[in-house]
């Protein structure tokens, strides 16, 4: 169960990457609300033609409805925030703030979840965020507008995914995850269209439309990788997103880290990998027992 959840992170992090790329692309260019309204709106068109699937057919419900609306306001103002945070900041940059997640996760899960972290991944998920110093090596002088909306993006887009794992334990209807935090996202944005609204030529509507299907599909995943495994072991494989943003920096928008970055990227890897393997001999030792 372990290595599926881990293989399913994996494709996440492709996905995610790919429509984090798309929102710097054309942020420059547009205020929020436009970009997402259209792509909350596509993202629910695309869940209610899945949902139609036989396979999938499960229907919208949700029996969490308090939960569902904490991990909505999460994702609207995680989606805000990082719209902003790749706006002002350099796309691998955005990243540091990422591989904090593993460490707000920890803390969260213990209050939210019930899965207190065991000191061993406590050990994992510090070593991960040594590995995020690893990454920016000149530290935290030149604080920010850009990193504050990093930091707030790193804290929301984790008590969104916190929230996920809480709902999964209950009803496995994932595209309802996906439906309910987009249709938010999709509201709230259309208050503030009207005063933002310009018009699109074809080629950027397309830019949104490729965004709301790489994030449509990330989501998905995620939902069902967060109900595998806990959501504090989740998050440090999500740090392998890195290696797509790196690519992605410097294909497309020719930035480029320094050298010491890679030995960041290796501790962080390593951690996520420690993670996944302490996750999965737990598990091993409580079917054991039963």
């Amino acid at each position: 169960m372990a290595w599926a959840g881990a293989g399913l992170v994996v494709l996440y992090t492709g996905f995610i990457s790919s429509a984090d790329a798309i929102t710097k692309l054309i942020a420059g260019g547009y205020a929020a609300p436009q970009m997402y309204a259209l792509s909350g709106l596509m993202v629910m068109g695309l869940s209610l033609l899945a949902d139609r699937h036989p396979a999938q057919r499960q229907g919208l419900g949700t029996r969490r409805p308090v939960a569902m609306a904490v991990r909505c306001a999460a994702t609207v103002v995680a989606a805000l925030s990082f719209f902003h945070a790749f706006r002002l900041l350099p796309f691998a940059e955005v990243f540091l703030f990422i591989g904090l997640m593993p460490l707000i996760a920890g803390l969260m899960s213990g209050p939210i979840l019930g899965e207190h972290v065991r000191p061993a991944a406590w050990v994992a998920l510090a070593a991960g965020f040594v590995g995020m110093l690893c990454l920016f090596p000149d530290g935290f002088a030149a604080i920010s507008a850009g990193h504050g909306w990093a930091m707030l993006a790193s804290v929301s887009g984790t008590l969104s995914m916190v929230m996920a794992r809480l709902i999964g334990r209950t009803e496995r209807n994932a595209l309802a995850q996906v439906f309910y935090p987009n249709a938010a996202l999709a509201a709230v944005m259309a208050l503030a269209l009207p005063f933002v609204w310009v018009p699109m030529p074809l080629a950027d509507l397309g830019w949104v439309a490729a965004y709301a299907g790489t994030l449509f599909l990330a989501r998905w995943v995620l939902v069902v990788a967060l109900r595998m495994m806990a959501a504090y072991v989740v998050t440090p494989l999500m740090n392998l997103q890195f290696v797509w943003m790196v690519a992605l920096g410097a294909l497309v928008f020719g930035e480029y880290p320094a050298p010491g970055t890679y030995l960041g990227v290796t501790i962080v890897v390593g951690s996520g990998l420690f993670l996944v393997i302490d996750a999965e001999l737990r598990r091993q030792q409580e079917a054991a027992r039963t």
